[in-house]
């Protein structure tokens, strides 16, 4: 294990490494808070560690049963979740990678999973409609939360870790009390499957993507519909705040990104490139620029001022479903159904302009 899962690209020259060793589409991507270890789930059943700064594959998590399809790590990095096809949710030992827990509860796939801002508790949302909160230290179960009528996609912690937002195939987004354990709110706005749910850094609002082709924002205090945002013309599958909360990203299967005004709800800027649909978006840490990642194999670097396109990392041989962007902004992660996950430079992606 080590030197043979990870080389260095002999591609493009911002591709700091090419991390190989997944047999399978690499299926969730997330980086630790200090920005060293990487953590990829895959279509393989496994999730892998990886340093950030070597490329090297530092351990392999093997105890899935099926394709992994979601992974989470602590905020102090010693844990890390995964949810996979086979209706556990697995808690692993980040540095010695055994295995902690096996948490069932579920009965159909799990397809999100999130640690609370303190690593005290684990959320998991699953094809079976529920959303489960469990502790973190042991696996144990503490609530099963009851509200959506069809698939759990995604969920998240609000930022001081006391409320829970999830979305669904059912076309909405739930609110729920973290401590409680209870539903807060049904928030309908949307007219097809919800997709994706994030909240502001401040908490204050979530926004949300369907495959209405629209993006909503939301109170989420008291989860009022607060502007629904409209210009793409195909089903939006990502979406991100800004780091000051006052500008969101969106991707679409119509092959673009678009910047809007968070508080008036208008777009400010269309960013065109893309040749294929939009998987993944993000801002980096200065709220300066865009990372989007596509179908069409490419990631591409934004001015989030002026929406002019930097630079087109290229190097994947398929879909690029996730972006991780490190703390620092220096590097960018990607992964995709190549089996294989990329480290770019990001500082030098910014400096480089298109030709």
């Amino acid at each position: 294990m080590g030197s043979n899962l990870s080389r260095t690209s002999d591609g493009d020259p911002l591709c700091l490494f090419e991390l190989r060793g997944h047999a399978g589409e690499v299926n969730s991507v997330v980086i630790s808070s200090d920005g060293q270890r990487i953590i990829s789930g895959s279509k393989d059943k496994t999730v892998r560690v990886w340093d950030s700064q070597t490329g090297e594959a530092l351990v392999t998590l093997e105890g899935h049963s099926a394709p992994v399809l979601t992974v989470a790590i602590s905020p102090d990095g010693q844990r890390i979740v995964s949810g996979s096809r086979d209706t556990t949710v697995q808690l692993w030992d980040a540095q010695e990678g055994t295995l902690l827990a096996i948490m069932e509860g579920h009965s159909d796939p799990v397809m999100a999973v999130a640690f609370s801002p303190d690593g005290q508790r684990i959320i998991s949302g699953s094809d079976d409609w529920t959303v489960l909160l469990w502790d973190a230290r042991d696996g144990t179960l503490l609530a099963i939360l009851e509200g959506h009528t069809d698939s759990v996609e995604a969920v998240a912690f609000s930022p001081d870790g006391q409320r829970i937002i999830s979305c669904s195939r059912d076309y909405t987004v739930v609110l729920w009390d973290a401590q409680a354990g209870t539903l807060s709110a049904i928030l309908e706005g949307h007219s097809d499957s919800v997709v994706a749910v994030a909240f502001s850094p401040d908490g204050q609002r979530a926004i949300s993507s369907s495959r209405d082709g629209t993006v909503v924002v939301w109170d989420a205090q008291t989860g009022s519909l607060l502007a629904t945002l409209e210009a793409h013309s195909d089903p939006v599958l990502a979406v991100a705040f800004s780091p000051d909360g006052q500008r969101v990203i969106s991707g679409s299967e119509d092959n673009i990104v678009l910047l809007w005004d968070a508080q008036a709800g208008i777009p400010l800027e269309m960013l065109d490139g893309h040749s294929d649909s939009v998987l993944a978006v993000a801002f980096f840490p200065d709220g300066q620029h865009i990372v989007s990642a596509s179908a069409d194999g490419t990631v591409r670097l934004w001015d989030a001022q002026t929406g002019a396109s930097l630079a087109t990392l290229e190097g994947h041989t398929a879909s690029v479903r996730h972006i991780i962007i490190s703390p620092d902004g220096r590097y960018i992660v990607s992964g995709s159904r190549d089996r294989t996950l990329r480290i770019w430079d990001g500082q030098g992606g910014l400096r480089r302009q298109l030709e």
